[in-house]
């Protein structure tokens, strides 16, 4: 085989056979094969598509680049949650202790934010303390001992994936269905659980900008997912204003633990109980969907899951007070209030618009190693469907000094729409998809 010819093949609308595919994987990974010809490669799917087999088996050489974890020998079934990347996005931290208070094995492998998309490592970074870099055996023998952990990915885990993302990412090349299908997928069949419950989020602060278009993403996934034997069920969720109203590190962690103790805004709180509530569901923990969400909002209500989080973070050396003050993660040295040019409703709120003025607060990042602020970010005041009169405060913008509160408040500005007519609140989970 040579790459030139698998180039052309996929450029003239050929299907590429299970061995092209592992073929150029393989290479890539290794460094035989030059990132032109791998940027030629995916460039050719991008234009052409491909198929369901094609997706399959990308996935599978993806997979079986690095390590597949074997947890096995922990009781019961193991089950796993992703999240397709939003704005204010800290399902996983109240999903993840609600599940496991209810006797799930929550084995979680999280990734760091970047761009205008959070990430969950970067937020439990934001405690004192805690560690993210669990070994393979320290992250086994924790979801044994206490049903959870949640840990940084590994460089032994889907390698390949982790280059071949770089290089779509710098090429134009992210939005494949089929590319971002294999490349979530692949990670979670590598971390060895047993099911997986998919929150794909669809509108303007996500990759998916329409329901139906989530709706494709989370069939192939779930398709995946049962073509390797495993269980999957997908939630489609709004992605048009950001999820409750914390966008930045330590104070999405501090309105996580808000929800945990059943005061968190009430679209974070609803997700977060049916994403918990299909865990149960394909954990054993529940006979049907609809009593596993039952059950779940009851972890709350009797502080189960809250009492799980705090175990989690002692397990992992974190300082379990924050649970009690969540200012002993930091306050931010400035802040800037921005309000309300004219009196009216709430029309909209720019996902994209907050992801970015947050990122450049000094919450995100550009490249993915530089360094986050863990106290930065915006702090939503009103939501879509509010009413709001002028002068009133929209949201609160913290940062390290006052240049960049300035600047990222003036751009928080522009996300906000407000209209004459009173606005229905939007409705955060729009369907699920259990195939």
């Amino acid at each position: 085989m040579n790459m030139v010819d698998i180039i052309m093949k996929k450029r003239d609308g050929g299907e590429l056979t299970d061995e092209e595919i592992r073929y150029f994987v393989n290479g890539f990974t290794a460094g035989v094969i030059p990132d032109y010809q791998a940027s030629a490669l995916l460039m050719a799917i991008v234009f052409r598509n491909m198929t369901r087999r094609e997706i399959f088996s990308l996935t599978a050489a993806m997979r079986d680049s690095g390590d597949v974890l074997d947890l096995s020998f922990i009781p019961g079934k193991k089950v796993d949650k992703h999240s397709s990347g939003g704005v204010g996005d800290k399902t996983t931290l109240i999903a993840a202790p609600v599940a496991a208070a209810l006797g799930v094995s929550v084995a979680k492998m999280s990734g760091r934010g970047l761009g205008f998309t959070g990430g969950t490592v970067d937020k439990l970074e934001a405690i004192p303390g805690f560690r993210t870099n669990l070994s393979e055996e320290q992250f086994s023998t924790q979801v044994r001992e206490i049903g959870l952990a949640i840990t940084g990915q590994t460089g032994s885990i889907t390698p390949a994936d982790k280059k071949i993302y770089a290089l779509r990412d710098v090429t134009g090349t992210v939005e494949s269905m089929g590319l971002i299908a294999s490349s979530i997928m692949s990670k979670k069949l590598a971390a060895g659980t047993d099911a997986i419950v998919l929150d794909v989020k669809c509108g303007r602060g996500a990759f998916m900008k329409s329901a139906s278009s989530a709706r494709v993403l989370a069939q192939l996934m779930c398709q995946i997912a049962r073509e390797n034997k495993k269980d999957a069920v997908a939630v489609i969720s709004g992605m048009d204003q950001p999820l409750g109203l914390a966008v930045g590190n330590s104070i999405e962690v501090a309105e996580a633990i808000d929800t945990l103790k059943g005061k968190g805004p009430e679209d974070i709180t609803k997700l977060s109980v049916t994403v918990a509530g299909i865990m149960a569901y394909l954990g054993d923990k529940a006979d049907s969907i609809e009593e596993g969400i039952d059950r779940a909002m009851g972890t709350i209500e009797n502080g189960s899951a809250l009492s799980k989080f705090r175990q989690m973070i002692l397990y992992q050396n974190g300082d379990d007070s924050v649970v009690d003050d969540p200012t002993l993660m930091g306050i931010a040295a400035s802040s800037a209030n921005v309000r309300a040019g004219r009196s009216g409703y709430i029309s909209y709120i720019d996902a994209l618009k907050i992801g970015n003025a947050s990122r450049h607060t000094g919450a995100g990042r550009e490249e993915i190693g530089d360094a986050v602020d863990p106290t930065a970010g915006i702090l939503l005041k009103k939501k879509v469907g509010d009413k709001v009169e002028k002068g009133d405060v929209l949201a609160v913008v913290y940062a390290a000094d006052q240049d960049k509160v300035k600047s990222a408040a003036q751009e928080a500005a522009g996300a906000f729409g407000i209209s004459d007519h009173e606005q229905a609140k939007p409705e955060i989970v729009k369907d699920i998809i259990t195939l």
